[in-house]
This record gives C-alpha cells, sequence and structure tokens, in this order.
C-alpha cells in the first residue's frame, strides 16, 4: 500500500465559489484542458479546468455535502518537485511551475469540526507525489497561498500519522502539530477560527 498524504484548507463556507475560483487560477495554461460546470449550494456556479470522477459533465452539488474534483495543478520547481519528476522532463510555463499529475480533491461545504467551515481537502495519486507534498516548500507555499487567497484561516498536512502539521493558522504560516502543545485536538483547533456572520 502507498501512502495518500494531503493538504486539507479550510475556508468560510460562504467562500467555496471563491476559492475554487482561485483554485482554477492555478491550473496549467499550457495546452488545452478540460471544463465543468458546477453548482454549488445556494446556487453559485463557477466553470473549473478540471474533471469530476475524469468526466467534464456538469455537476450539480445544491443538494450535496460534498463535491469531488480531479485537479491538475502548478507548483514552482524546488528540488523536492524535480526529485518527483526525476527523468519526466515537464517544460515550466512562463512563470516557471509545472503540473506534477492529477491531485485529487473533495470539497466538504461543511466540516465535522465547526459546521461554519467548509474544506478543501487534495490528496496526491501517488506515493511519490505524497513524498513531494511533505517536502516540497514550493508545493507548502502554493497550498498556503490558495488559503490565504481564498479568505481560510487554516491549512494542514496530513501525512497518515497521529499528528497532522499546521501549515497556516489565521492569516500566519506556522509548523505545529495537532494535536500537540497548541491544540489538544481538531475541536479545540477549530475553536480559535474567527466566528462567522450568520
Amino acid at each position: 500500500m502507498g501512502f495518500d498524504y494531503s493538504y486539507e484548507i479550510f475556508i468560510p463556507a460562504r467562500n467555496v465559489a471563491r476559492a475554487l475560483t482561485e483554485l482554477a487560477e492555478l491550473a496549467p495554461t499550457t495546452g488545452r484542458q478540460p471544463t465543468i460546470p458546477v453548482t454549488l449550494p445556494g446556487g453559485d456556479q463557477v466553470v473549473l479546468p478540471f474533471t469530476s470522477h475524469f468526466k467534464s459533465e456538469p455537476v450539480d452539488c445544491s443538494t450535496s455535502r460534498t463535491l469531488d474534483l480531479d485537479t491538475t495543478i502548478v507548483f514552482g520547481v524546488d528540488d523536492a518537485v524535480r526529485e518527483f519528476l526525476g527523468t519526466h522532463h515537464r517544460e515550466p510555463d512562463e512563470r516557471g511551475r509545472v503540473a506534477i499529475g492529477y491531485i485529487y480533491l473533495t470539497v466538504r461545504f461543511a466540516t465535522r469540526w465547526h459546521p461554519d467551515y467548509a474544506s478543501l481537502d487534495f490528496t496526491a495519486a501517488t506515493t511519490g507525489m505524497s513524498l513531494a507534498f511533505e517536502r516540497s516548500a514550493s508545493i507548502r507555499a502554493v497550498f498556503n497561498g490558495l488559503t490565504a487567497a481564498s479568505g481560510g484561516v487554516c491549512c494542514v498536512l496530513d501525512t497518515e500519522r497521529a499528528t497532522r502539521q499546521i501549515c497556516w493558522l489565521n492569516g500566519e504560516p506556522m509548523q505545529e502539530a495537532v494535536p500537540g502543545s497548541l491544540f489538544a485536538g481538531y475541536y479545540d483547533l477549530a475553536a480559535s477560527w474567527p466566528a462567522q456572520d450568520p
């Protein structure tokens, strides 16, 4: 069995459309990308350069709890990304970024830790990609940046251990474990997020 490491971003539930729009900006700009129209809870609609279950048919999530997408995201090339790519040379885009393959995204429109927040859970497709998730400062910076651009409050890295690594919290990058010295558990972490207006 391989590793399935993931980055999970927590955002106010009302910011899902904003987060997905920001995510679309991280899709490769070279080559033809499929697009998929998605209807979100509340009726917002976004068109995304991804697929859902590897299909480009419209997705209606207006009464769903989750949305599954197959994403392709570009990252700056650092040593960990270069090691992951190995002999598979990929031409960087105009900003020096490359795609590293499919990353599976599950959007949860309400999290179990805090009902006013949604989450975007990005799971690596392979063990090699999982290790790149853990080792690459460039990959971490992209997910922290997406958290900030989406109005998110928290980003954690799950490496399938007893604790998760907090990478971003309430506007600041950080490196703390949960459970750990700051937070006894995930509900304590969620209690540190700002209250949302009704």
